[in-house]
């Protein structure tokens, strides 16, 4: 695994064990919805992340990008199928969201090393 996904994988694992510790049932309950929310339904979990991905990229997320990026390389995205997520979420978000795809492409290069 490169450095670029181990350092936020270790981050966002380190973090999230602090935030949780402290207790806060409001904040439990906001991330259980969110796990719940990419829980297989009508819509795969396949989809479901491709859709958080371009929401993510339209929000200007990186964490989040990072996230779902992750995620949908678990799920066997293509590289085809994950430079079609691009073309949607800048169709959608504008040329503001540029920056965040020329890190997204290099974060996803960087999962495929992993293979």
């Amino acid at each position: 695994m490169s450095n670029l996904v181990q350092e936020f994988n270790d981050y966002r694992t380190r973090m999230n064990d602090v935030i949780l510790s402290k207790d806060n049932l409001v904040i439990k309950r906001l991330w259980n919805l969110d796990t719940n929310t990419y829980a297989p339904g009508a819509l795969d979990v396949k989809t479901k992340e491709l859709l958080g991905l371009v929401a993510s990229m339209v929000l200007r997320c990186d964490d989040c990008i990072k996230y779902h990026l992750g995620k949908s390389h678990e799920l066997g995205v293509t590289t085809e199928e994950m430079y079609e997520v691009f073309a949607v979420a800048n169709i959608v978000g504008g040329t503001i969201v540029i920056p965040h795809t020329r890190r997204a492409a290099e974060y996803w290069e960087e999962l495929g090393k992993a293979e």
